[in-house]
């Protein structure tokens, strides 16, 4: 799986990785931390998520014209590294109010911009060289686990920086009370809820670090303690993006053969890059191609990231927060990582063609993760433990990293065979897998009925529904996404390389923009006829991908 590619591909991996992580821990807090600072509605935070996710995903449309036209790729990376970490230095000031807010995502979208896009048409430009094409979709395979690794670890760093800042407030997280101390401190006395809040209150402080004399002040010190533990979550973006700048500056010389802006080289510019003609007929077939998979590409993203949204809004308000302790060691990475090594030793044990040091290498690491997951599993509450919905969010990435070598080995056989799917086609069954995955939440909606309201702990659900929403979607997203994104760099014309990865970021941002914007249908429509609607145009999308499959297929023959 990793043989055979170019050292630039795992600096762009980890530059990306640290990136990927400040983003997504980021993201599992952003909407929360939208409704316990500023008492925003799903609605009114619908809409900021999804302006803030267009911004992140459409400028990397200008992104792409500043490097193939203006600075290169390098140098529009680097910029877009630094307002990045401006950005989220700046949403970290836990005195920020909305307009401070504001300014800070603004800044975070156009560094996002500056960065994405370019990377990723570098990863395409490595492979571009003779010998190099048949590793394509493999690399960028490789380059989305890399990202998902980033991702994966994200949602506990929130969940963490959430758990000691609110510990040291002497609070208890709660997903209940920062909607109910909103709705108490804007009531002007006309509550009806004062029990449940001062219940809620009263299990929710640790004994003796605070003292309870009101519920104003409460609510007050509670949502102000909530925000400032998100903030210092943002924090920890900034710090991991500094990391991918020095990442990226420091193993430049793995990757600045191919760093320049792009044309047909008449001089010795060293900031030009030498690129193919087409033809004006070439060219027009492939921007054909690639618009009409920019196209589609709105309803798959529309849909997947709900996940930053609706289906977190469903893991905080219709999923139990308790569950068994064997359940629990699903969400808690002290436990799963050293099952995760656990299972990785025994691999290497029935490796057939491992040699001894491997072996013993495998039965270590299975006794060592063994032995730790018993001692950290044994010291939990048996009665059930507590689950925080950000933690929903590191599912897709963890899934991401082990199911992509599975996926890139079947791949592989298939292609020894002849009977490899091309990229077109790969990108038709994604969609139809994302069409399947909400499928599961009509089913998990519809015993909630007509309400889309607050219920009781006995009425909410297990959280294997979404676990299981998120292991399909995460295979949907296999064959989606990162084949996607190698076949725009395959199909695009060499001139507008960087503008092409733009173009698929533009269309993912107008996606985007309508995840967050939908969620007018969210606070009016039943639960399972939103899902619903989610199915419908994800199937529609695959039905109009596999009709145009010869126009998407003949692209890539040129």
């Amino acid at each position: 799986m990793f043989k055979g590619h170019p050292k630039g591909l795992y600096v762009f991996l980890f530059a990306n990785m640290g990136e990927r992580f400040g983003y997504y821990t980021m993201i599992a807090i952003f909407t929360l931390f939208l409704q316990a600072k500023f008492g925003m509605t799903a609605k009114e935070a619908g809409h900021v998520y999804g302006l803030f996710l267009f911004g992140i995903y459409f400028i990397p449309l200008i992104g792409g014209i500043l490097a193939d036209k203006v600075l290169g790729f390098g140098k529009t990376i680097i910029t877009g590294i630094v307002l990045m970490i401006v950005g989220y230095s700046l949403l970290a000031n836990t005195s920020n109010d909305l307009v401070g807010i504001y300014v800070a995502l603004a800044v975070i979208s156009i560094g996002t911009g500056f960065f994405k896009g370019n990377l990723q048409a570098m990863v395409g430009r490595l492979y571009d060289q003779s010998g190099m094409g048949k590793l394509r979709d493999a690399a960028f395979s490789l380059f989305y686990m890399g990202i998902n690794i980033g991702a994966f670890f994200a949602p506990s760093a929130a969940e963490a920086m959430n758990n000691f800042i609110m510990k040291g407030d002497g609070f208890i997280y709660s997903g209940k009370i920062p909607e109910l101390a909103n709705e108490y401190l804007l009531s002007g006395g006309a509550f009806d809820k004062t029990a449940e809040l001062t219940r809620l209150a009263k299990e929710n402080i640790i004994a003796g670090t605070y003292q309870f004399s009101n519920l104003t002040n409460f609510c007050h010190d509670y949502i102000n303690s909530v925000s400032n533990s998100y903030n210092y979550g943002f924090g920890i973006a900034a710090i991991s993006i500094l990391i991918s700048l020095i990442i990226f500056v420091a193993f430049r010389k793995h990757y600045k053969h191919i760093d320049g802006k792009v044309g047909v080289k008449k001089t010795e510019d060293p900031n030009t890059i030498e690129i193919p003609n087409l033809s004006k007929a070439q060219t027009k077939k492939r921007l054909i191609a690639l618009g009409l998979l920019f196209l589609v590409n709105i309803f798959f993203w529309m849909s997947f990231h709900q996940n930053g949204f609706t289906l977190t809004l469903f893991a905080r308000d219709f999923t139990v927060t308790r569950v068994s302790p064997a359940t629990y060691t699903l969400f808690d990475l002290r436990s799963l990582l050293p099952i995760i090594a656990a299972i990785i030793g025994v691999i290497f044990m029935l490796d057939k063609k491992a040699k001894g040091t491997k072996k013993l290498i495998g039965a270590a690491m299975t006794v060592a993760g063994l032995i730790i997951a018993y001692f950290v599993i044994s010291g939990y509450n048996p009665s059930g433990m507590p689950i925080n919905p950000i933690k929903f969010q590191h599912f897709n990435p963890i899934f991401i990293v082990f199911i992509t070598p599975i996926i890139i080995g079947i791949f592989a056989k298939l292609n020894k065979k002849g009977k490899e799917p091309t990229s077109p086609r790969k990108i038709g069954i994604g969609l139809i897998l994302a069409a399947f995955s909400f499928g599961i939440m009509v089913i998990a909606s519809l015993q909630f009925g007509n309400s889309n309201d607050l219920v009781s702990d006995a009425a909410r659900v297990t959280p294997f529904w979404l676990i299981g929403t998120y292991f399909s979607l995460t295979i949907s997203e296999l064959f989606y996404s990162p084949i996607g994104i190698s076949f725009v760099s395959k199909v695009a014309p060499p001139k507008l390389a960087g503008i092409a990865q733009g173009g698929w970021f533009a269309s993912t941002a107008i996606g985007n923009l309508l995840a967050g914007f939908i969620g007018a249908f969210w606070d009016g429509w039943q639960m399972w006829q939103f899902f619903l609607l989610l199915v419908v145009m994800l199937t529609i999308s695959a039905i109009f991908i596999f009709s145009i499959m010869r126009i998407l297929e003949n692209a890539t023959n040129d």
